[in-house]
């Protein structure tokens, strides 16, 4: 069997993929994932998205050095999730610069920032 065939691609052929971190157990990255990406992301050992604003294939880190290594991948009850428990190199995660994607914090109304820049973003991208 094929270890994409039990993977329920939706109509657009991504799958969502979370990342969340090994030891911390923070959530760090919701992203999409085609075929190929999670070919790569089991081959490689290092997590690959699938870009939808560029319409290819982003092994995380490849700009910023922020790479996440796989420990576990797997698959949700429905077949239709995927979550990667990775070893974030680097301790940042988000393209703002932050550890997490997740760090507004709904409260009393509205988003709360919880989580600090670590390092700038036009540092990072420059």
């Amino acid at each position: 069997m094929s270890r994409l065939t039990e993977v329920k691609w939706g109509k657009n052929g991504l799958v969502p993929a979370v990342s969340q971190d090994c030891t911390s157990g923070k959530l760090l990255t919701l992203a999409w994932m085609n075929e190929d990406a999670l070919n790569a992301t089991i081959d490689e050992g290092r997590v690959v998205y699938w870009s939808r604003s560029r319409k290819s294939l982003w092994r995380k880190g490849e700009q910023s050095g922020f790479i996440q290594k796989v420990r576990e991948l797997r698959l949700d009850c429905d077949g239709d999730s995927i979550l990667l428990i990775v070893e974030q190199i680097e301790p940042i995660a988000c393209h703002t610069g932050r550890a997490t994607c997740f760090y507004k914090l709904y409260q009393d109304g509205s988003w709360l920032v919880t989580e600090p820049v670590i390092k700038d973003s036009t540092d990072i991208y420059s």
